[in-house]
């Protein structure tokens, strides 16, 4: 029997392609993990920004089998930088021609002046080789300082992998007559009801009575195959993890250097006003100034077609660092949104907050390395981690679905 920790996406997909017998625990009272909806009045919001930019013809097939034309809408994805008063599409190093002259030139400058092949071992160090100091001072530093809420030195060189927008000089020039700012997710699929409908999607494949909620699990005996829940010893052939894998090697009771794995945790206010705000346009917005709480603001009311703004406001944290009082980081939130024109008069109707933690990883070559030989370590004992977090990696809702996937044919 293969045990399933966890409901959202990534153990959802692999319960849905095993051919095993199977048990989900899922610690909540429903599915979906961080895809979770929440439907408040006139408002739709998930617990972040989840949308959906599909590489694999396959795997948008399956999910869209289960979802109408009338439930989704395709949006063209249109996002700006909010730096210094002005809005400059993204991605920044492409777009410095919007910027004024002389931070222009900086730019300009700085970029046809980097070393050539220097050696770089850390993300920031990339930064700067990559794209010399200016682009990286201006935009690329303080906003993934923001983000990832550590110093960038931190990270590894391909710390965001695809995800990350590189460009090279030919294709910044080329940009400052035609700018075409085209990426692997020039346009998304979101459903009208939130990201939870793609979660249903995939649960609908599922038999809803192999999930037990409100049963976590609290230790793993790798030896004798048994899992330990607060409820129940179970015994598996193959446990499947979707939980944050310093937790997993924890419960296995595997001796491991905890200060090589680290990551942020992210405080997402949803937030909807009483009426439409300036922001009519942007998909979502970036903000690399440290003044600011926020470092991206995203409107579901411009994705939606809603007469209301309808906001998410991300504001990273270290993991070692508390949030604190979420009231006074609202008001400082609310404050700050209006220093950067999004609301004016509006008023506030509803809101939420939710802490992501883990957000997103910190990925560094020592990490990777110690991943690797554990994971290899627990397969040997049939035990394999997915996901975002299990795999300890910067992915998105498609690569979870693929990787569960992939995983159940493996283990056919």
């Amino acid at each position: 029997m293969d045990l399933i920790i966890g409901a959202g996406i990534s153990g959802l997909s692999y319960a849905a392609a095993t051919q095993h017998d199977y048990l989900i625990l899922e610690r909540d009272n429903a599915i979906g993990g961080y895809c979770k909806t929440i439907y408040d009045g006139d408002y739709i919001w998930d617990y972040s920004g989840h949308f959906f930019h599909f590489q694999h013809e396959y795997i948008k097939d399956y999910v869209m089998e289960k979802l109408s034309e009338e439930e989704v809408l395709k949006v063209n994805k249109y996002t700006q930088i909010y730096y210094k008063g002005l809005h400059v599409d993204f991605p920044f190093q492409t777009n410095i021609h919007q910027l004024e002259k002389e931070e222009f030139i900086d730019c300009l400058y700085d970029l046809f002046t980097v070393e050539e092949n220097p050696k770089v071992e850390t993300f920031k160090e990339m930064l700067y080789a990559k794209f010399g100091k200016s682009i990286a001072e201006k935009f690329l530093i303080p906003y993934n300082s923001k983000l990832y809420a550590t110093d960038l030195n931190n990270l590894d060189v391909d710390a965001m992998g695809r995800f990350f927008p590189y460009a090279d000089k030919e294709q910044i020039v080329r940009n400052f007559r035609n700018s075409t700012n085209k990426s692997y997710n020039s346009f998304f699929i979101y459903p009208k009801q939130g990201c939870i409908k793609v979660v249903e999607a995939v649960a609908s494949r599922v038999d809803t009575s192999k999930i037990a909620f409100g049963e976590s699990l609290i230790g793993v005996d790798l030896q004798r195959k048994i899992a330990q829940t607060n409820k129940r010893e179970i015994h598996f052939d193959n446990l499947i993890s979707t939980i944050p894998f310093p937790l997993l090697m924890d419960m296995a009771g595997m001796d491991y250097d905890r200060s090589i794995y680290s990551w942020n945790k992210v405080l997402v206010f949803n937030l909807g006003f009483d009426s439409k705000g300036p922001e009519r346009q942007n998909c979502w917005l970036y903000f690399p100034d440290p003044e600011l709480i926020f470092y991206r603001v995203g409107f579901y009311d411009n994705i939606l077609g809603q007469d209301k703004t309808s906001l998410y406001v991300e504001i990273g944290f270290n993991h070692n660092d508390p949030i604190g009082d979420t009231s006074l980081l609202l008001e400082r939130t609310l404050n700050d949104l209006r220093k950067a024109g999004i609301i004016t008069d509006q008023k506030l109707a509803a809101h939420s907050d939710i802490v992501m933690d883990p957000a997103y990883v910190h990925i560094t070559k020592k990490s990777e390395e110690d991943k690797k030989l554990k994971q290899k370590q627990l397969a040997a004992s049939g035990v394999y981690s997915i996901g975002r977090y299990g795999d300890w990696k910067y992915c998105s809702l498609e690569d979870n679905i693929h990787d569960a996937f992939t995983l159940a044919k493996d283990l056919q």
